[in-house]
This record gives structure tokens, C-alpha cells and sequence, in this order.
């Protein structure tokens, strides 16, 4: 149990810093959609 605690944090403690940056939060954005885009293209 606490390792999933302890993993989650350094996770979200890693999102924060980076959607800080705008270039960075702009790349994870358009990876996330374009994944997205191929999800919903397979089905």
C-alpha cells in the first residue's frame, strides 16, 4: 500500500512539473489526442 502511495505522488509531483512548462504541456496535449484519435479510430 505505501508503495502505491509513494509511486503516485512522484507521478503527480512529475505531472506538475512539466504541464509548468507550456512547450512541454502543449506536446503531452497533442500526444494524448493523437492517442486518443487512434483509440476511437479501432473501434
Amino acid at each position: 500500500m505505501n508503495t502505491k502511495k509513494t509511486l503516485f505522488t512522484t507521478v503527480a509531483l512529475g505531472a506538475a512539473y512539466l504541464l509548468k512548462n507550456k512547450n512541454t504541456r502543449d506536446k503531452i496535449m497533442n500526444s494524448v489526442q493523437s492517442l486518443t484519435a487512434q483509440m476511437k479510430a479501432r473501434k
